[in-house]
Formats: structure tokens, C-alpha cells, sequence
């Protein structure tokens, strides 16, 4: 087993743990995952997958295991990705991409008048909570496939050059696009800068998740190797991410790393409140031989009603309920938002330009208030008065005057945040 070996980072040199600065480039893949934006959004834990025992491995430091990340070439895969999300919220399963009703679409996924039960970004916001069962497969940057399954049904997206199909089995409904101009060279960068073009809004993989939480380095983060681990038959080094800072809902990352490829094979988070995961996602099955061509291939079937995209763009389901990935999405919700902090504490503020819970909720029948006030928390300090509202690992303080902080930290760091933006 790889005994622990700990870099500790520095922002100021650019230096991992006294690691020479060749290897800066690859140490600015170790932050914390931007919580509040994907995940925006964006997933509890479940036993290991296909353990059989820690093998026997040679030595690596952890900003030695960042490079083999960083310069993974692997473009062919298949397998089955098993994904598990308590963030401490009511499963979306049934809704069909609505989230929670904030990003409802007008149609949903069960047959509405404009993208129907195919239109993908509702469909993958499913993802966000529950257990669920992928298939998955790549050929280079012009082909992917994702499978979701279900006990009866089988949701599929696919792309293949300048195509790309979404079909949805249980109501035999797809939906078709163009693949951008350029989409080969597109904006998602992959190991050593090749380009991932797969058409998503979420991160369904071991791979995405691990990109979102390997992006830059700071002095907010502490990364280690913490031994060996079998991943679906594979031997894989543990690298474990945790912040520095006091104040954060993130406890620890883990990501098994393919010993041979770089390739992350299970990527876990733990809420610093204890207790099983907040994500766990990670292959139960993989093989890095090149699919095959037909795996690719995609007719609707006989009777599928079959939606476009521009008609789909038309009736405004496109962008009805995408997740906000940043803050500059988040614009539309009042006045531009403003960063407080930084690293693994940072907390969005916005103003809504609107009234606050309590003033809301003033003209309610009793009974409604009541139900209300038992969502949240209610908190005071220097900035007023206001309520917390909870998940395992986002949560946002609204106060009584129309602010909202939203942020991956506790409800004292935001409590502290709104008293210093005041």
C-alpha cells in the first residue's frame, strides 16, 4: 500500500509541497468543487465499488498523482457508472427535470407542449439526487453515449459528429440537435488540452466530477495520497482533497485514480457534518478498448414523436430551467452579485430587489407561516434579521430585506458573511 504523502498548497509560490515549478502546471488542477454552481449543483454513499482488498502499489507523491491526472490521455472508454446524491433534499426523480420548481421547465418530462420527455438538460437534473445506474461510452471528442436506466425504461444521449440524440424509451419521445459549429474544439478542456464535447449540464461521471474539483490550486487546499484502493477491477491511488478553512459544508474529496491511465475511477464527497457521502459516483465496470462504431449509431424508432431543437428553442424550454453554473448566471436574479471570501468559504451575495421570508410570508394564513419558518432557521446579527435554508452542502441566508448569500459553507460563515458585506 502507498503510504500517505500530503502536498500542501501554496498560492503564493506556486509550489506543491516544495515540488520544483515544472510541475505548476498540474497543481492548478487541486480546488474545491464549486458547490453552489453546478451542482450546481453540480450527489449517499454506497459500498465500495468492486473492492476486492488494497493492491500493493509503488510509491507516489500526491503532486505526483496530480500529474498522471493531468496528462491522462484516455479518450476510449465504456462501462457502467453507479451515482449516488443525498444533498438532503427531496428527490427530483419525479419530476422530470424540474428542479424543485425553480428551474421547472414548461413542459416536464412527461410530454410537454414544447421540448418533451427527451429535451436533455431537464432530463440529467435527475441526477442531482437519488440513485441511479449509467451507462456510459467515448471514442474521442466527436462520440459519446450516456444511458440512464431504469427498472422498465432507458434514457439515452448521444453524440456523434455533428449529430446529437436524446431518446426516452418509456415515452418513446426523442429529441434532435446540430452539435455547435466547432464543437470538436469547444470550451471543455480534456487531458493534455484534447477537447470533450459531451452534450450535458451535468457532470455524470467519475471523470467530470473529478474536473470540477481539479481546477486550480490555492493555499485554502490540502491534498494527500491516502493509500491504494480496487475500483471495478482496477488498481487506483486514493487522493483525498480537504480544505484548510473552518466554515465549510465540504469535509473531504476522495478520488481513486487509475494506476495505469490517470484516469479517475470513483470520485467521493463528504459533508463536513459527518455521516454517509453527498456524492458518490464512481464505475462499477470499465473497459479502455475503443467501443464499437455501432454503439454510436442512432435512428428513432418506428412512431417516436421527435422534437427539434429550434422548435424546442422557439417555445423557450431550452433555457427555462438550466441551473445557474456561475455567478455571472445569476444576474437575472436582481443586481450583479457580489464574491465575499475566497476558496472553499466563498459565498455569493445577491439582491433580489424584493422583500425577505418574513415579509413574505406576513399576509400568510397562520398555518402557512408555520410551515414556512419550519424550513428554515431563523438568525439575526449586525446585518438584521433573516432565514437559513439548509442542504447537506449549499445553503442560503435570506434576510428580511431582500438579500440572499448563497454559498458551500455553514450557517455561522454565512451569518459572518452577510454581517461583513453590512
Amino acid at each position: 500500500m502507498a503510504p500517505n504523502d500530503s502536498a500542501q498548497i501554496t498560492g503564493e509560490t506556486g509550489e506543491t509541497g516544495g515540488v520544483p515549478a515544472g510541475r505548476r502546471r498540474a497543481a492548478r488542477y487541486v480546488v474545491p468543487v464549486a458547490v453552489a454552481g453546478i451542482t450546481a449543483a453540480t450527489i449517499g454513499l454506497v459500498p465500495a465499488l468492486a473492492s476486492t482488498g488494497d493492491p500493493d502499489l509503488p510509491k507516489i507523491s500526491a503532486a505526483e498523482l496530480i500529474e498522471k491526472i493531468a496528462a491522462s490521455d484516455t479518450e476510449q472508454l465504456s462501462g457502467t457508472v453507479k451515482i449516488t446524491t443525498d444533498l438532503g433534499v427531496p428527490s427530483l426523480g419525479g419530476l422530470g427535470g424540474s428542479a424543485a420548481g425553480t428551474f421547472a421547465p414548461k413542459g416536464g418530462a412527461e410530454g410537454g407542449e414544447d421540448g418533451g420527455s427527451a429535451e436533455p438538460t431537464g432530463r440529467l437534473m435527475e441526477l442531482a439526487s437519488g440513485e441511479h445506474t449509467l451507462r456510459v461510452a467515448a471514442d474521442g471528442p466527436d462520440k459519446q453515449r450516456l444511458s440512464i436506466l431504469d427498472s422498465a425504461a432507458e434514457y439515452s444521449l448521444i453524440h456523434n459528429g455533428d449529430e446529437v440524440w436524446a431518446y426516452d424509451s418509456a415515452s418513446n419521445e426523442a429529441y434532435h440537435a446540430k452539435a455547435p459549429a466547432g464543437a470538436a474544439k469547444g470550451s471543455e478542456k480534456g487531458a493534455k488540452g484534447k477537447d470533450r464535447t459531451a452534450p450535458k449540464d451535468l457532470p455524470a461521471t467519475p471523470q467530470d466530477f473529478a474536473q470540477e474539483a481539479l481546477k486550480a490550486a490555492g493555499d485554502t487546499t490540502s491534498v494527500t495520497v491516502d493509500g491504494t484502493a480496487r475500483i471495478a477491477g482496477r488498481d487506483a491511488y486514493q487522493l483525498v482533497i480537504k480544505p484548510k478553512q473552518t466554515g465549510s459544508t465540504i469535509g473531504s474529496i476522495k478520488v481513486a485514480v487509475d494506476s495505469k491511465t490517470g484516469t479517475p475511477l470513483k470520485f467521493t464527497l463528504l459533508p463536513s457534518s459527518g455521516g454517509k457521502a453527498a456524492i458518490d459516483v464512481g464505475f462499477t465496470k470499465v473497459d479502455f478498448s475503443k467501443p464499437a462504431a455501432s454503439t454510436f449509431d442512432f435512428r428513432p424508432p418506428k412512431g417516436a414523436k421527435v422534437t427539434e431543437a429550434d422548435e424546442s428553442k422557439a417555445a423557450g424550454k431550452d433555457q427555462a430551467h438550466k441551473a445557474p453554473k456561475d455567478a455571472k448566471d445569476l444576474k437575472g436574479l436582481g443586481a450583479e452579485p457580489n464574491v465575499i471570501g475566497e476558496g472553499w468559504t466563498t459565498v455569493v451575495q445577491l439582491d433580489t430587489g424584493g422583500v425577505g421570508p418574513a415579509a413574505a410570508s406576513k399576509d400568510m394564513p397562520a398555518q402557512a407561516r408555520e410551515f414556512m419558518d419550519a424550513l428554515g432557521d431563523k438568525v439575526d446579527g449586525k446585518f438584521g434579521s433573516g432565514t437559513v435554508f439548509k442542504t447537506r452542502l449549499v445553503n442560503a441566508l435570506m434576510t428580511d430585506d431582500g438579500k440572499v448569500y448563497v454559498g458551500a459553507v455553514t450557517k455561522d460563515a454565512l451569518v459572518k458573511a452577510a454581517n461583513a458585506a453590512k
